[in-house]
This record gives C-alpha cells, structure tokens and sequence, in this order.
C-alpha cells in the first residue's frame, strides 16, 4: 500500500520514481510557478513534469534552482514534442531542455505523442541520450498497445514509463495489464479528468463516505492500481489537497465500483490520430 508522498516504485532498469508528482502543463508564468514549485516542496513533492511543449522549463529550472533542495532529491521529467520528432531535431531539443531546466540530466525523458512514421527513430535517440547518463530513464507517453508492440519490436531499451490519460471513465485496463506484462510502468496525466471528475456522481457519492473530496477519490483510485499519477495544478490549495491522499484507502468493492465508470472518454486526444 502507497502509504506517503515519499514512496517510490522501482523502475525497470533500478531507478526509483515517487508515485506522486505535480504536473506543470502549460503553466507558463515564472510567478504562478515560482509559487507552485515553492508549496509542492514544502508539502513533500519531489517529483515534477513538463515538457517542451508546455514552455517552461526554464521558469521550472530557476524555481528548482533557488528551493535549495539538492538536484538528487527531484525527479524531474520532460518529453520531446512532435515537431522536433518530425524535423529530426529530437537530440538539439534535449540539449536545449537541459539548458532551460539548468541541469546536466533528468530523470526522465519522454516521447509525447507517437507520430506515425518518426516515434521508432526518435526511440533511437532517446536511447543514445539514456546511454549517455544525461536521462536515467526514458519512456513513452500516449502510446496506446499496438505503438508499445510496434516500438518493442525494434528496440534496444524498453520503456520505463508509458504516460496516458488515465481517470476512472477511461480505465485503459488492457494497455494497464500490457505495461504491467512488460516491466513498464503506466502513469497518469490528466487523473482529475481537467477538473470534471468533482462533478460526477460516483465520485461525490464515495467522497462524501470517506470524508474526502471526489479529486482525492480520484487520486486514490489511481494509487491503488499502483499507477504513477501526477495531477497538475498551480494554485497552492489544490496542490495541498491532491497530496492529502495517503492516509486512507478505498475498499475493494469501491475500487470495483470505480472501475465499473469507464466509458473510454478521452478528454484529449487519440493517439492514433497525431495530426499537431
């Protein structure tokens, strides 16, 4: 049982990884994420998520600088964008993220999106990166089963993390039961469903039972399928309540429940259809 902020799975090749971490999507103000940075840390957070995409890795990079918590306490985790996967810029890229985010690594780097015809070769060069120490992990996120299937025929390295919308209205048990039967952790963006989950019935029903918010049902229900989960926000409040999670656990018959809710419903897009 995920029982506090600070515990960590073990990657497949012996990294370990909190299973709780804030996610920092489009967060693009140096002041809003100076503070979101500055709370996390106080709250127990030492797992943090971006991308090249989001624009701001070097506003994460400065706030991470100047916390004074050591570089080897953080997690932090970044992903190449689909452009640069197409453009073959994927190497230059990195480079340009490890400038911005003011470290010579981190911990963990990501393909967003599968891109027909370009995520198998940037795999090659997240595999170079990985063996040059500058990632000490690498993995995958969207990648749906027949990507994973298609990427493990030709690789040297399998992916450590598989990162996916995950909430209880799009369970995606069977990608979880393949990333399981292949030593790949599953991890979870968008867990609170970008803020809709507090409307759902289901949610308010068992919240109100274990005298909590749906959010933290939420969140809960991604732990106990030991999936990684990185909810995203800025504003200290939420940030304090999405870690307020590790202090009660929900029955077998409500996790049932829960998992009873998916509906495929992706609030972003299909990864079988990367046209951005």
């Amino acid at each position: 049982m995920i029982t506090s902020i600070n515990d960590r799975v073990t990657l497949n090749n012996g990294i370990s990884m909190p299973w709780f971490g804030l996610g920092l999507y489009k967060v693009t103000d140096a002041k809003e994420i100076d503070r979101a940075i500055k709370t996390a840390l106080q709250i127990g957070y030492r797992a943090f998520d971006t991308a090249t995409f989001y624009r701001n890795e070097r506003f994460i990079g400065k706030a991470l600088r100047e916390s004074g918590i050591p570089r080897e306490e953080i997690f932090l985790t970044s992903k190449v964008w689909n452009d640069a996967q197409r453009q073959k810029r994927t190497m230059e890229v990195f480079d340009e993220s490890l400038e911005d985010l003011d470290s010579a690594y981190v911990d963990l780097y990501l393909i967003h999106w599968p891109v027909a015809g370009f995520f198998k070769q940037t795999w090659q060069v997240l595999e170079e990166i990985h063996r040059s120490g500058r990632a000490r992990a690498i993995g995958v996120s969207n990648f749906l089963v027949h990507h994973l299937e298609d990427l493990l025929a030709d690789s040297q390295v399998v992916p450590a993390i598989d990162q996916v919308e995950f909430h209880p209205y799009l369970f995606q048990k069977e990608l979880l039961n393949f990333c399981r039967g292949h030593a790949i952790q599953l991890e979870a963006w968008g867990p609170l469903m970008k803020g809709q989950i507090v409307t759902k019935k289901p949610l308010i029903t068992l919240a109100k039972k274990y005298h909590r918010t749906p959010a933290q049902i939420a969140l809960r229900w991604d732990l106990q399928h030991e999936v990684v989960t990185i909810p995203k926000s800025s504003k200290p409040e939420r940030i304090l309540e999405n870690a307020q999670v590790f202090d009660f656990e929900l029955s077998p018959e409500d996790m049932h429940l829960l998992d009873g809710l998916d509906e495929g419903l992706r609030l972003g897009p299909n990864p079988d259809h990367v046209t951005f």
